[in-house]
């Protein structure tokens, strides 16, 4: 890796600044993407700034409506804990099946959720519960957060504090992971509340969408035959050395329907 100057912040805000003032220098936090990037001498950055010493950013606050997440709360502690298991099961057993165990005790959901990897697990929590993301900027919407390929709609300088998700009254994860990396070659987190019916999907195309038609079809019947003449086209999803666009849009449908028969 090239050299750089670390530093451990002495708050979010303080690190968010930094950023402001090199356009060059990053934060670290559980390091999964960020540290082999610089290992392969893929990132120069000026200086790295390590969020890891702020309390302020961990931890977890469930209400009766909500579940807060800090943005260094790690994913072993999401899965553990009995509270988002109390509250939503399937944010739980999301956290508990990323990576393995060493990036699940290292990886954290604002890491996670910053880094927009399009198989990423969390971005489809945060389409499927209809997430808040909260940053030292403002409060942005979960269903415009996602932009493009590996990016966002966070702005330069502005840094994760934490993420809200709103309880449902039922929710569900399925992922065909990737049997090597464990990423999702399609991951689909459905959720029924007071909103509706909401489906985010992850791994499927460049970055993570909902699926439209089929939280049409399942608002007016929730069961799986609601979805037996859904569709999705498979020129908006990947091809790649792993899976077909093809064979993605009918494991959009398949996990979908599984998601479905969950909840039921």
């Amino acid at each position: 890796m090239y050299g750089f100057e670390y530093s451990k912040a002495a708050s979010a805000e303080a690190a968010a600044q930094s950023l402001k003032d090199d356009e060059d220098a990053k934060v670290l936090a559980g390091g999964m993407t960020f540290i082999p990037t610089l290992k392969a001498r893929l990132a120069m950055p000026t200086q790295v700034i390590d969020l890891n010493s702020l309390p302020e950013l961990s931890g977890i606050t469930v209400t009766a409506d909500t579940v807060r997440i800090g943005a260094m709360t790690r994913h072993a502690h999401v899965a553990a804990d009995a509270d988002v298991k109390a509250a939503i099961p399937a944010l739980a057993y999301l956290a508990g099946n990323i990576g393995d165990p060493m990036v699940r005790n290292r990886g954290t959901i604002g890491g996670s959720v910053a880094n927009a990897d399009p198989a990423a697990c969390y971005p489809s929590a945060i389409l499927g519960l209809g997430a808040t993301v909260h940053t030292t900027e403002r409060d942005i919407d979960g269903d415009s957060f996602f932009t493009e390929m590996f990016e966002t709609a966070l702005q330069e300088g502005e840094l994760i504090k934490a993420v809200t998700f709103k309880r449902p009254d039922a929710a569900a994860y399925m992922k065909f992971p990737n049997p090597a990396s464990r990423y999702a070659m399609v991951g689909v987190f459905l959720s029924k509340g007071s909103d509706g019916i909401r489906v985010g999907v992850t791994g499927a195309a460049p970055y993570a969408f909902r699926f439209a038609a089929a939280e049409t079809a399942l608002n007016a019947d929730f069961s799986t035959q609601a979805l037996e003449n859904v569709t999705i086209d498979p020129d908006m999803l990947n091809t790649d050395m792993h899976a077909t666009a093809a064979y993605r849009a009918s494991l959009v449908l398949t996990m979908t329907k599984r998601a479905v028969d969950a909840c039921l």
